[in-house]
């Protein structure tokens, strides 16, 4: 399990005093409230900031960190990502999982064929899909859904999945 995970990424800066603008990598956006303190990582590496204000823009983050006061200081973090630390968040509640902790892991159908591996996740806005590639290349999207993805067990590093009919 990392120990970082990515909550976002700086796409540009707001205002004059020093504030940047960010793409949640989130669910629930006003998990930005409770931040106290955010890691800032880039091509220089990574640094961590304490949080001096959080505000909402149209889907968007706007964040005033301790010690970027300028907009030239705050461009210098444009396309730099946002992490927190994992052993201080909440714990997710059963059957909800970071997505980093399931990319790589190996789908199984709930009669043990192996489909793959999952590459990706990304929200349609209804629900998650799962990017999953067999060892030729082959790409299968399943929908994150309870009729699909049956089991997770992270430990195991495996996900059983019921393909329902015109699945695949």
């Amino acid at each position: 399990m990392t120990k970082y995970l990515e909550i976002g990424q700086v796409v540009n800066t707001f205002g004059i005093k020093g504030m940047v603008k960010v793409k949640p990598f989130t669910d629930d956006i006003k998990r930005f409230d409770k931040l106290k303190t955010i890691y800032i990582e880039n091509k220089n590496g990574r640094k961590e900031y304490e949080v001096v204000e959080i505000k909402y823009h149209k889907n968007m983050v706007l964040i005033k960190l301790s010690g970027v006061d300028t907009l030239e200081e705050a461009d210098l973090l444009r396309q730099s990502y946002l992490l927190v630390d994992r052993e201080k968040e909440e714990p997710l509640e059963d059957g909800v999982y970071y997505i980093v902790d399931l990319l790589g892991l190996e789908v199984y159908t709930d009669d043990n064929q192996f489909l793959g591996t999952v590459q990706d996740i990304f929200n349609t806005g209804s629900n998650d899909v799962y990017v999953v590639k067999d060892e030729l290349g082959k790409q299968i999207l399943l929908p994150g859904i309870s009729d699909v993805i049956k089991m997770v067990n992270l430990e195991e590093k495996k996900i059983i999945v019921h393909l329902i009919k015109g699945l695949i």
